[in-house]
């Protein structure tokens, strides 16, 4: 399969946060990430399944990185383990609650819903995701070459 035949996977929002995370899966320092269920549904997007590979994009949308799914839970907020948060690249359970209920309660991720109240609680279902890098991108695929790099 090439990695234009699979599904683009996006990564925070384009920028300098993104081009962190892109750096973090390709250290192999992230493998795991955590989504809303609710965007999911929303988008009409199906659940992502183990043994799924998909095209992770950089901040200008070109493929970074292949990654394949190994494990997806449906699971609460509050029932996010330590270890998933760990992989996910947070020091701890509580510093990871801080920057993702930041960006779950963004006016951007309120969109999603279609609720401008919305807030996400202990209560909320998410999807616990593990992940691999898979190896060996192809030539003429991956992050440019540019300023910083």
């Amino acid at each position: 399969m090439l990695i234009d035949d699979l599904r683009r996977r996006e990564f925070a929002t384009p920028g300098p946060v993104r081009d962190q995370v892109v750096a973090a899966i390709l250290a192999g320092a992230k493998t795991t990430t955590t989504g809303l269920l609710l965007g999911y549904e929303r988008a009409g997007e199906p659940v992502p399944e183990p043994g799924q590979r998909f095209a992770v994009v950089d901040s200008a949308g070109r493929p970074a990185a292949v990654i394949e799914m190994t494990e997806v839970r449906v699971v609460t907020v509050a029932d996010i383990d330590v270890r998933h948060v760990l992989d996910d690249g947070d020091e701890s359970v509580a510093a990871r609650r801080s920057a993702h209920e930041e960006e779950w309660h963004s006016a951007g991720m309120r969109e999603i819903p279609g609720d401008p109240g919305f807030t996400v609680s202990d209560d909320t279902a998410v999807l616990a995701q593990r992940f691999r890098l898979v190896p060996g991108l192809p030539a003429g695929h991956g992050p440019a070459a540019g300023p910083g790099a």
